[in-house]
């Protein structure tokens, strides 16, 4: 197979499974929204791929019930909206998706009663339903922002790809540390004060941004000259720095929809950065890992791999940023 084959497979890998927002929130996501003393708005948003969306369903106490709202088609997602009555208090009650041990995902749940602390938690076919408190635990908090943290650069895929961008441009071990470093500190300085509501961008422009930035780093890294450095090999740190700022708007507004705990809002926000970082360690130690048996084992093919990998990159993140532009 051709290199010109090779990028056409890719990119056409990449293009059929990126979304046009990908700090969209997945898999699944059930919100839970106290109204009043009996009522509790619901919007349950599940994921058709795996199941999800025919076989889970949300669950209440039983002495709750619902009164059905709108359904629509979202992407890849079914989005119900209905009105739980409950005749009492469901503190101490069991809540989550019956069905849930069926499918192939996980959810995330908000419960936002009135006047008290969100509570927020990771479904899992392991444990489908959760005991609502008056309020989290610290420990619980931590926990379950932590493994979001993890999860949503994992599954971020612009932001995924952007460090794997990075990697594949500074290729050496100590250079990749020091910008993943400045990046690190970059998106946490705007996350946290766009959570916070301290600063903000609008978030249809910020991903447009995001998606430009990974195309620049693909045009750098196709460009690269030995002996004639781009201005992002001259000085990494301060790339990564500005567009670390950018792209902690992006994890910012992903956090928004998730929620924050109103008691433990440091906690919340520190575990959800640490997991992020967290996350991007496991992405840098893999792409490097990969580098380094190229440069071992087949080291005449380790330009070609790099550049059919930045095509691919470059391919999947303008047709980001033209989906992003269009309204």
């Amino acid at each position: 197979m051709n290199l010109r084959a090779v990028l056409l497979l890719l990119a056409l890998l990449l293009l059929g499974s990126a979304p046009a927002r990908a700090d969209e929130l997945r898999p699944g996501y059930l919100e839970l929204t106290q109204q009043d003393a009996q009522h509790w708005k619901m919007v349950w948003k599940a994921p058709i791929l795996g199941g999800v969306a025919t076989r889970a369903r949300p669950a209440m106490p039983k002495f709750c019930t619902l009164t059905p709202g709108n359904t629509r088609l979202d992407g890849g997602s079914v989005i119900a909206t209905g009105l739980f009555t409950c005749r009492g208090p469901i503190e101490g009650q069991q809540v989550g998706l019956a069905g849930l041990e069926s499918g192939y995902t996980d959810a995330l749940l908000r419960v936002a009663p009135l006047g008290r602390p969100v509570q927020a938690e990771r479904l899992t076919q392991d444990r489908p339903m959760i005991t609502v408190t008056a309020k989290q635990g610290r420990w619980q908090v931590a926990q379950t922002y932590l493994v979001l943290g993890v999860e949503h650069i994992l599954a971020g895929y612009d932001h995924l790809l952007f460090v794997v961008a990075l990697v594949l441009l500074l290729g050496n071990l100590w250079v990749v540390v020091r910008a993943a470093t400045a990046f690190t500190v970059a998106h946490s300085i705007t996350l946290i004060g766009s959570t916070l509501g301290l600063i903000g961008l609008a978030q249809a422009p910020v991903e447009a941004l995001i998606a430009l930035s990974i195309i620049f780093l693909a045009v750098e890294i196709v460009k690269q000259q030995p002996g004639a450095p781009r201005l992002s090999e001259r000085i990494p740190w301060v790339v990564a720095f500005l567009f670390g700022l950018l792209h902690g708007f992006g994890f910012a507004g992903a956090l928004r929809e998730i929620g924050l705990p109103e008691s433990d809002v440091p906690m919340a926000l520190f575990t959800f950065n640490v997991g992020v970082e967290l996350g991007q360690l496991v992405i840098v130690a893999v792409c490097l890992a990969v580098l380094a048996a190229l440069r071992r084992f087949a080291p005449a093919r380790q330009r070609l791999a790099v550049v059919t990998a930045t095509y691919a990159i470059g391919i999947t993140a303008s047709f980001w940023f033209l989906q992003r532009l269009l309204p």
